[in-house]
């Protein structure tokens, strides 16, 4: 269990809320809109009304206190690097922080965040690769460069065992588990068989993937 402080209780930051309660986390949601904090009560372990952009206000916070920070702002530019950049002063020990644009996502890496959460660009990403292609079923990028991928079993691959393919081998690709009617087995070797009704989870470089999938 970890102790997060979350700012900005729009739609993302709701959503946010609502998932840490499901994992079981310590939650003190942050908004200056009334409506929004009593909106998120059920949700989360504390809330409080009040403007993120007040030094004395956040230093009464406890800021070294919480693990993560996540600043969820996404309609104000100038509310979201300026949180950003107090919670960096307060030596928050990692600050996660949304943008909304590109250059929304370079301020904010300038001033202070840890990491930056594109959800527009992110899932602009993932739904042009799930919806181009009809054997890619879901799609997760770690970096600039690596993914995974939940991909169906190449005919010509049908009977074989993963030993026989050897793509890690051939292609830099590893497969990382096989999934069969909705449930994952990553109990995998290289006798492990793969059938017409299998998926995979493969993970490799982008261009690798693509060029053994032809995606």
């Amino acid at each position: 269990m970890k102790s997060i402080l979350l700012i900005g209780l729009g739609r993302f930051g709701r959503h946010i809320s609502e998932k840490l309660s499901e994992l079981g986390h310590e939650v003190l949601a942050i908004d200056k809109n009334e409506e929004r904090v009593q909106n998120v009560l059920s949700y989360v372990t504390n809330a409080q009304i009040g403007d993120s952009t007040s030094y004395n206000f956040m230093k009464s916070l406890g800021i070294r206190n919480f693990d993560v920070c996540i600043v969820a702002i996404g309609d104000n530019f100038q509310s979201s690097l300026e949180t950003t950049s107090l919670l960096s002063e307060l030596g928050a020990q990692n600050v996660i922080a949304r943008a909304a644009s590109d250059v929304h996502e370079k301020f904010l890496l300038k001033n202070g965040a840890d990491e930056v959460i594109y959800p527009e660009k992110q899932l602009a990403a993932w739904t042009a690769i799930r919806y181009s292609s009809n054997h890619v079923f879901d799609y997760i990028e770690l970096d600039g460069d690596y993914s995974i991928f939940e991909i169906s079993v190449p005919e010509k691959w049908v009977g074989k065992t993963i030993g026989q393919l050897d793509i890690r081998k051939k292609y830099g690709i590893n497969i990382l588990a096989i999934k069969n009617d909705g449930v994952l087995n990553p109990n995998i070797s290289t006798e492990t068989v793969l059938y017409d009704h299998n998926n995979m989870l493969v993970l490799g470089t982008n261009q690798s993937i693509q060029k053994c999938f032809k995606i």
